[in-house]
């Protein structure tokens, strides 16, 4: 069972590169990624961080097809045969803010590191959003 998974996600990820290749309108020079996922607090890796490669169209639409990667225990994780061109990376992990951006891919060989935050505080409307403190309130 453990190998038909395997063998569907090589499959899987394999038309998610032909359709990364297919979205870009020229064909061309192809770059090798590499990416390094840490923590933006201590700089340690960040293991099983979800790298998402989109393919962006020239007017900066996202484009069909779409890649994911996973880090390894180092943070790390790397592709090979991406089109030059415009390219958006999403990465998602447990626990993080989720990083997002959009990069030119224009060299043979690229290193792509990304520092990942922990999640700000949420908005709550039943909080008090003044600058000033309740008591500090002048009486009008």
């Amino acid at each position: 069972m453990k190998s038909f998974l395997s063998m569907v996600m090589a499959v899987m990820l394999g038309f998610g590169l032909v359709g990364l290749a297919r979205a870009q309108d020229d064909e061309g020079p192809t770059s090798s990624l590499r990416f390094v996922v840490v923590r933006d607090f201590d700089g340690k890796p960040v293991r099983n961080a979800a790298v998402v490669l989109h393919p962006v169209k020239r007017k900066g639409a996202q484009a069909k097809g779409e890649m994911e990667l996973k880090t390894d225990a180092d943070g790390k994780t790397s592709v090979d045969g991406i089109p030059y061109g415009p390219l958006r990376v999403q990465v998602l992990a447990p626990h993080f803010q989720t990083f997002g951006a959009d990069y030119e891919i224009n060299q043979a060989e690229m290193e792509i590191t990304v520092k990942l935050k922990h999640p700000g505080g949420q908005y709550s409307i039943y909080e008090n959003h003044d600058d000033k403190k309740p008591d500090d309130k002048k009486p009008q």
